[in-house]
């Protein structure tokens, strides 16, 4: 385990080793991109892009509703298609991941919540960390801990139940 998944996360914290100066913008949707390490990246890709994905230097885009996964500052980049695994940030349909080390989704997540009121996750992904169970680093497309995605999904879900149906709750 790094030192990118910090327990009790309420934010994504992105590994020590990721952070570079000189962020670039994403060339499709203009927003910033997060660095990512190319052993992510390489973990990430279709076979086919693993040369492009041995260069240093990408970012990730947060951007949900952009097609781009990752970029490079000088104009490279790697779409929804050339990656693996489903980016949660950019999904809408089930399955949307939440956490790659121990495969929760937000479907996971709703399901809790209808039949408790709340959700289990956070605090089981926490142990599991605890635990030097977590691979954030290669696992997650972010190349960070997923906790900060959970917590914000939880809530949304949470909030969105609550306006749905507000006696559901407790």
């Amino acid at each position: 385990m790094s030192d990118c998944c910090l327990i009790n996360s309420t934010d994504e914290k992105p590994c020590p080793e990721t952070e570079r100066a000189g962020a670039s913008n994403c060339p499709e949707c203009g927003h910033p991109g997060k660095a990512v390490e190319t052993k992510t990246l390489k973990q990430m890709v279709q076979p086919q892009h693993l040369e492009l994905a041995s260069k240093p230097g990408f970012l990730f885009c947060r951007t949900a509703d952009c097609d781009v996964v990752y970029f490079h500052p000088d104009g490279d980049c790697l779409r929804k298609p050339d990656v693996r695994v489903r980016v949660g940030l950019k999904e809408t349909e089930d399955p949307v991941p939440v956490c790659y080390c121990f495969g929760f989704t937000e479907a996971m997540a709703v399901e809790e919540i209808r039949a408790t009121g709340k959700c289990s996750i956070p605090r089981r992904i926490t142990a599991e960390v605890k635990a030097g169970n977590c691979a954030c680093e290669i696992r997650n497309p972010q190349g960070s801990c997923c906790l900060g995605n959970v917590n914000a999904a939880v809530k949304r879900v949470m909030r969105l139940m609550a306006v749905e149906n507000p006696a559901a709750l407790p």
